[in-house]
């Protein structure tokens, strides 16, 4: 398959990226590289890269940004990457880069934090629960303290928020079952099941509450600018 297209002004080739906007496209390489680079070295990059909990051994400062440009598999990437070509494209057109960076991070790091404070909840509940002497909560708090959390899933819950507050009657359909509505709805019934897979622990290895993070920042951010009336501005 080529990925090349023809270019009317007759410059020469130009690679299938060349026609995404520059975040979109240097957040995909990016992702593509880490992925690389994990597969090469899994255990090292967990360890330095992944978000740890806190006061986990393995905790760095520095985790809340770069455990955006992790993923646990390919397919974990691949669906991540497809929404944020089809839909963050869309965003940087209308923002423009450095506002569409800026969106991208405040969702990503907003889903990190909302995810750690159910942690700390969590991790309270055990540890008062420890303190009586239950083993079972101690077991808990140690795989609290041991369990990384990767992907970039908190920001892509922020851009389909932010494509469904700009466009909310467009119309979504999804990959599988195939089944189409409104945009509005479709971010509706998806923090709908969030939720309700969050609080019931339902769906295990998946960062629910970041996801819902990802949401509800990326919802407060944009009613913002609505209020600013700055939201179709742009900072370049």
């Amino acid at each position: 398959m080529s990925y090349y297209y023809y270019n009317n002004d007759n410059s020469g080739r130009r690679g299938f990226l060349s026609n995404v906007p520059t975040a979109v496209r240097n957040i995909i390489i990016i992702n593509v590289l880490v992925m690389i680079m994990t597969s090469l070295n899994e255990n090292f990059m967990y360890e330095k890269f992944a978000l740890f909990y806190p006061t986990s051994p393995f905790f760095h400062w520095w985790q809340p940004v770069t455990h955006m440009f992790m993923h646990g598999g390919f397919w974990h990437l691949f669906f991540n990457m497809y929404t944020l070509y089809i839909f963050g494209t869309v965003l940087e057109r209308i923002w423009g880069m450095k506002k569409f960076i800026l969106f991208y991070f405040v969702t990503g790091l907003g889903a990190a934090a909302v995810h750690t404070g159910v942690e700390w909840i969590q991790a309270s509940h055990w540890m008062s629960e420890a303190a009586a002497g239950s083993m079972e909560a101690m077991q808990q708090i140690h795989m609290l303290k041991m369990t990384p959390t990767v992907g970039a899933s908190g920001a892509i819950y922020g851009i389909l928020m932010g494509y469904a507050m700009l466009y909310p009657d467009s119309i979504m359909t999804l990959v599988f079952p195939p089944i189409s509505m409104k945009a509005k709805w479709f971010v509706l019934i998806f923090a709908a099941i969030e939720l309700l897979t969050g609080v019931t622990g339902t769906g295990g290895g998946i960062a629910h509450f970041a996801h819902l993070g990802g949401l509800i920042f990326g919802f407060l951010l944009i009613m913002y600018w609505k209020k600013k009336r700055t939201l179709y501005s742009r900072f370049d």
